[in-house]
């Protein structure tokens, strides 16, 4: 039997992330979790959030429907870290299960693939990159817009796929973990503000807010903290901007990070763009000009980096603690 604290069992788990990542020999044989938790969601999209029903009957069937993915996926969680806790390397496999719903890795890889077309000047390959980490319209995008919206992309998935899997993990151990990743999936798919999801998603845009709140802030510092150590940022100026800018989101949450690193790049982030053909006019954020470029990418993946970095260390510091 393993006593092994979530400290521990996280550290292993985030060395295991950034080296090696999601194996895709791996996933390409078996569904990545993720992918199941959204077939599980589909699935009562499906069921519960039928045109014909009244407004009122959708945002009970969307209420019925997010305690169902967080009781199921939950539950899951807590009968594996149940039969691990009696095996005598249980540490180990937890460790590579907590891996899998970390991006480290994954985030550096998709953004690299977009900064890397940029430099080349292939546009076509620059918009189908960045069509796997943005919502947008990429055919709608220039080489700058495409730049700024992985920036951002950047920003906002280091908050929502690598310190927070990580704060509800130290919080919750397995169900934790793996919660929020059902209610954070679900909100990407069903917690739209959209005809067909403002009611049946109402309750799970808001759970997620309520989970990625304090993520958010703390990764908007930690970026500010990354920014340090990399050449040519501006740590006072990512400090600056967040403070200031990141209330003029349209997410209560992502322009915090989005804001530092607005801030330590000295470039405009967000400003209006289009979703489904439909113009957003979201605020700017930031001092500089609204204009970037695959060097700022690359700018972004070094305090990027250095993120995860500090984000270890503080693991690493309430190891020693004790009191997780």
């Amino acid at each position: 039997m393993f006593s092994t604290d979530h400290t521990h069992v996280l550290l292993l788990a985030i060395f295991i992330d950034a080296l090696v990542g999601d194996p895709k020999w791996l996933f390409r044989r078996i569904s990545h979790p993720v992918v199941t938790i959204g077939s599980l969601i589909n699935f009562l999209d499906k069921q519960f959030n039928n045109e014909k029903f009244s407004q009122n009957t959708r945002k009970l069937h969307g209420i019925i429907a997010i305690f169902i993915i967080l009781g199921v996926v939950g539950t899951t969680g807590w009968l594996i870290e149940l039969v691990l806790e009696s095996l005598a390397y249980g540490f180990a496999i937890e460790a590579v299960i907590v891996a899998v719903f970390l991006a480290q890795n994954s985030l550096y890889r998709h953004v690299y693939a977009v900064a890397y077309a940029c430099k080349s000047n292939d546009l076509d390959s620059a918009r189908k990159e960045v069509s796997h980490i943005v919502g947008r319209d990429p055919i709608a995008l220039d080489s700058s817009a495409i730049c700024r919206a992985t920036i951002e992309s950047l920003s906002e998935n280091f908050s929502d796929a690598v310190v927070a899997p990580i704060i509800w993990y130290l919080i919750g151990g397995l169900p934790g973990i793996l919660a929020y990743k059902a209610l954070n999936t679900s909100d990407s798919m069903i917690g739209h503000l959209t005809e067909r999801y403002e009611h049946f998603g109402w309750l799970t845009a808001r759970l997620d807010d309520a989970a990625n709140f304090v993520p958010a802030r703390l990764s908007a510092v930690t970026i500010a903290v990354a920014s340090i150590v990399i050449p040519s940022t501006n740590t006072l100026g990512s400090v600056k901007v967040g403070l200031r800018d990141a209330r003029n989101h349209r997410s209560i949450n992502a322009g915090w990070p989005e804001a530092a690193m607005a801030g330590a790049l000295g470039i405009r982030l967000a400003g209006p763009r289009y979703y489904d053909g439909i113009l957003i006019e979201d605020a700017w954020m930031g001092d500089g000009p609204p204009s970037a470029n695959f060097i700022d990418i690359y700018k972004a993946l070094y305090i990027y980096c250095a993120a995860c970095g500090v984000t270890a260390f503080w693991v690493f510091l309430l190891s020693l603690s004790g009191l997780f």
